[in-house]
């Protein structure tokens, strides 16, 4: 097991409650109200913790991208405690109670727990993750030389060492390094790939020309290639596998027997069950050679994938995903170091189905929202993207400052908004989902409660009567709602008469009161017989014996009933 200053911390850190929601923001959304697809905007530690109740199990496919630790990466503070704008401030790590101010700051090498520093971001988010995914889901981490050792050690840990897949070599086609005799030139970063459980099945990929030019024969079925039935290479004598050596009847009816060219005998790849089987498929090619017969296995190419293999050398390298980059934002570097469209579409392809559900929590430019898009408009697919991203904000000298955006998270909506309008744009005819819901980290819309003393006691359950935080509104706490409820962000809501009507993906029904309360709203909601209503408890208006006749009146219809 992997130790480390702070690592206890770390975990005391995972177990700490949010107290933090996620406020809708309409106005920088595309289609809110249609789409399914979710850009949060916030620190991610805590949007992981919301998320928890509602994608619990839900999600099949996890990219990210974490910072690198190359010594000028942000490492992210979690225990701090001022308010959310204040991590956008550039100076001044503490406040004058003492208090962080910065949720991130630069993990230099000189500093005596680099690594440590950059575990403790690391374990916590890696747990969450883990929560999020369904049981049959999958991560992928990049990661370069600096922590890589570190994080398969890690990832050991929350995932378990038997559900570790591959690391997998990538060419990023930018050579680095090898400035003196004793560095060598680095060309490559790393994908670590880990499954929630053994359910975990990644599918193959579609062979290029180059690889489909090997299947050189052809008949009515189709192109193929034979291979020969006897087993060649290690473990191939009788003595291996002795039920494998049996006699083959030729076409001339002689009978053949697997032996090696050097004289001993062998063995077929298979069992006589499962040649009958290839036999009675047609899938036996024999050969006569100088009056000796051959026997062959014949595989076709239609509907045949190729494994993904752990070296990656034919996706697109970096200088591509900049160039991608550059061209949506009329060729100004907004951004550096994005990840490829052709590599998170290789990581989708392998790991998720047409209607699957992927998350990204550090999304940067958010290359897997748009990959996300690509792919479905490709292959007709309803694919999902959850992306969060932390308004870390922009080099006042960067060319993405001087275009006018002030964070990363600016940068991230803005490619989604530019590349989902090329794809549909590009695909008329195609019913694509390119829109986006934003939400964005906020302090709860609820007052908190705060352990009082003699003191303040009678003034805390004053504040309390009414919990409705003074700025509030309507919309911001029913998506708070929903999320205590467990409910998706991509839930369709429907205000009709002052309710706001919620319908799930399981087909249950939610009724939501936050502005008017009466007996025919009542009246009205038992008839559309919701799972559950929620409503504010001062819409009753101090009028306890109509509350109490209300929760009576949905115990009588099986409806269930809570007041907030």
């Amino acid at each position: 097991m992997l130790n480390w200053a702070g690592k206890s911390e770390a975990y005391h850190t995972l177990q700490s409650p949010s107290f933090k929601t996620l406020t809708p923001c309409p106005q920088e959304s595309v289609n809110f109200e249609n789409s399914d697809n979710i850009f949060i905007e916030g620190e991610n530690l805590d949007v992981l913790k919301i998320l928890q109740k509602s994608y619990f199990n839900s999600v099949k496919m996890i990219y990210i991208d974490p910072p690198y630790n190359t010594g000028n990466d942000f490492v992210y503070h979690d225990n701090f405690a001022s308010r959310l704008d204040d991590y956008q401030q550039q100076s001044g790590e503490k406040d004058e109670n003492g208090l962080l101010k910065k949720a991130f700051v630069r993990n230099s090498k000189e500093n005596g727990h680099y690594h440590s520093n950059w575990l403790n971001m690391m374990l916590p988010r890696l747990h969450l993750a883990k929560n999020l995914l369904k049981d049959d889901g999958v991560i992928f981490i990049s990661i370069d030389d600096n922590e890589q050792a570190q994080l398969k050690l890690l990832c050991d840990e929350v995932f378990g060492e038997e559900n570790f897949v591959a690391c997998v070599s990538r060419s990023t086609g930018t050579p680095t390094g090898g400035g003196g005799l004793s560095q060598i030139v680095n060309e490559l970063d790393y994908l670590l790939v880990y499954s929630k459980s053994s359910e975990v099945t990644l599918s193959g990929l579609e062979m290029t020309e180059e690889e489909a030019s090997i299947y050189d024969r052809a008949d009515e079925k189709g192109k193929y290639l034979i291979r020969p039935l006897r087993r060649t290479g290690g473990e191939d004598r009788r003595e291996d596998r002795p039920t494998m050596y049996y006699a083959l009847q030729a076409p001339d009816n002689s009978l053949v027997y697997p032996i090696a060219p050097a004289g001993y005998e062998s063995r077929w790849i298979c069992g006589q069950e499962k040649y009958n089987e290839l036999l009675k498929n047609e899938l036996i090619e024999w050969k006569n050679n100088q009056g000796k017969w051959t026997v062959y296995q014949k595989f076709y190419l239609e509907g045949r994938l190729k494994q993904a293999g752990n070296l990656w050398a034919d996706v697109e390298g970096n200088k591509k995903a900049t160039r991608d980059v550059k061209n949506l934002f009329n060729n100004t570097k907004v951004f550096d170091f994005p990840k490829p469209i052709g590599f998170l579409s290789k990581i989708l392809k392998i790991s998720t189905n047409s209607d699957d559900l992927i998350l990204d929590f550090f999304a940067g430019s958010c290359t897997t929202a748009h990959a996300v898009m690509q792919l479905n408009a490709k292959d007709n697919g309803n694919r999902r993207f959850i992306c969060v991203q932390m308004p870390e904000l922009t080099d006042e000298k960067s060319e993405a400052f001087k275009a006018g955006f002030k964070n990363i998270a600016e940068i991230s909506k803005e490619r989604i908004r530019r590349a989902g309008k090329q794809i549909a744009e590009n695909n008329p005819d195609k019913p694509l989902d390119t829109g986006f819901k934003v939400f964005k980290l906020s302090d709860s819309h609820f007052k908190q409660w705060q352990s009082p003393n003699m003191e303040n006691l009678a003034q805390q359950l004053e504040f309390f009567i009414d919990p409705v935080a003074d700025f509030a509104e309507p919309q911001a706490m029913l998506y708070e709602i929903l999320l205590r409820l467990g409910l998706k962000l991509s839930i369709k809501v429907r205000l009709e008469n002052d309710v706001f009507w919620l319908d799930d993906e399981n087909g249950k029904r939610y009724a939501i009161l936050l502005s008017e309360a009466n007996e025919a709203l009542f009246n009205q909601i038992i008839e559309q017989q919701p799972l559950k209503v929620v409503m504010l408890d001062r819409l009753f208006n101090g009028n306890d014996a109509l509350k109490k006749n209300t929760e009576l009146q949905f115990a009588d219809h099986h409806i269930q009933f809570l007041v907030i």
